[in-house]
Formats: C-alpha cells, sequence, structure tokens
C-alpha cells in the first residue's frame, strides 16, 4: 500500500496537469511521468485503472484510520481518583497545610 499523502500528492498532480491541457513538450513529459508513477503505485498499466486503484486504496485507508481510533469516552471513567475527604493529611509529606 502506497502512502496516502504521496498518492493524493499525485492524484492533485495529475489533476492539475490534465486542467492545464498540456500544450508544450514540457508539460506533455510531466503529465507522461505522473501517469507512469500512479501506474507503478498502484501495479496496473493504465491510468484509468490506476485512478480506479488509487481511488480504492483511499478508501480503504480511510476506513483504515477511523476504526483504528476509538471513540470518545462516555459517562464516569473507570478508574476514579481517590476522594480527598477519605484520605487523611500525612504529617511526614513535608507540606504544612494552613487553613
Amino acid at each position: 500500500m502506497p502512502d496516502p499523502k504521496a498518492l493524493r500528492s499525485l492524484l492533485a498532480r495529475y489533476a492539475d496537469l490534465r486542467i492545464a491541457a498540456p500544450a508544450n513538450d514540457g508539460n506533455r513529459r510531466a503529465l507522461d511521468d505522473v501517469t507512469y508513477t500512479l501506474c507503478v503505485m498502484t501495479a496496473t498499466s493504465t491510468i484509468e485503472d490506476a485512478l480506479e486503484r488509487a481511488d480504492a486504496m483511499l478508501a480503504g485507508a480511510a476506513k483504515a484510520t477511523a476504526t483504528a481510533v476509538p471513540p470518545p469516552a462516555t459517562g464516569t471513567p473507570a478508574i476514579s481518583a481517590p476522594s480527598r475527604e477519605s484520605a487523611p493529611p500525612r504529617d511526614d509529606s513535608g507540606v504544612t497545610l494552613v487553613a
């Protein structure tokens, strides 16, 4: 599984180059490079397959991340701190309590 950030970055670059409608050799080469890299990262041979696979990979990564994070705790905590009323002050603590 390629790094989702790298995959998103390549997809954005591909979209930018496609929108730019390559008019010169530099843009065409850049689009070819990004297309090749997307195909390699997704283990496909066509850009159409690469885009489809990249979407599926990113959806799978999003699901894995969503299930890895535990839900927020609700209600009372499982372990609570002891009540201050039940613990008498200690004389050997080195702290002077002032009322």
